[in-house]
């Protein structure tokens, strides 16, 4: 049974830092992507960034590149997404997934079959 466990959200202002991770277990994940998604009030769960866990290759959005950073530790199964620079739109429920995107279809949310049950991140002004 594939889980996948959030932690480190939480209330910050802008400008300031948080490191989410992702608790992975139940399946070998060095063939899958991890994935960072997040989902604000009232608006679609779009994409952050993605890791292959073999080879590390790293996917990033538009809007966080060069502020967020998504690693691995296969040692410990564990995806983290260190996020500097924070704003206030970055507010959202983030959620950890896991998958075999297309590699054309890495933002997409239905090519991802496991999710985690997210965590806030809340950016003050």
């Amino acid at each position: 049974q594939v889980q996948l466990v959030e932690s480190g959200g939480g209330l910050v202002q802008a400008g300031g830092s948080l490191r989410l991770s992702c608790a992975a277990s139940g399946r070998t994940f060095s063939s899958y992507v991890m994935g960072w998604f997040r989902q604000a009030p009232g608006k679609e769960r779009e994409f952050v960034a993605a890791i292959r866990w073999s080879g590390g290759n790293t996917y990033y959005a538009g809007s966080v590149k060069g502020r967020f950073t998504i690693s691995r530790d296969n040692a410990k199964n564990t995806v983290y997404l260190q996020m500097n620079s924070l704003k206030p739109e970055d507010t959202a429920v983030y959620y950890c997934n896991s998958g075999k995107p297309i590699a054309t279809m890495l933002a997409r949310v239905e090519q991802y079959d496991y999710w985690g049950q997210g965590t806030q991140v809340t950016v003050s002004s």
